[in-house]
């Protein structure tokens, strides 16, 4: 599932579960259910987070950062081999 990254005044889903710690996001996910984290305000705390969270399994994710976030989701699932680059270059020296 591609994630879905909201900003503080878009709808959510009556089906998403919050979650608000990465216990909580384990145990839902493992459950089968789509997790809704809100996180916090400052960037790069958000960023981090957000990467945290998403390899634990959450899946909707609300922020002020919706843009630099949704990056750092692609970047998260692409390492984690859930996603296949969006651009692959080979080095030559």
């Amino acid at each position: 599932m591609r994630p879905v990254v909201l900003t503080p005044g878009e709808r959510e889903q009556p089906a998403w579960i919050p979650a608000d710690t990465l216990r909580e996001v384990r145990e839902r996910a493992a459950e089968g259910a789509t997790v809704l984290v809100r996180l916090p305000a400052p960037l790069d705390a958000a960023l981090a987070a957000a990467a945290v969270y998403r390899r634990a399994g959450a899946g909707v994710f609300v922020t002020e950062h919706a843009d630099q976030v949704r990056l750092a989701l692609e970047m998260t699932d692409c390492l984690s081999g859930t996603r296949p680059p969006a651009l692959t270059r080979r080095g030559l020296a």
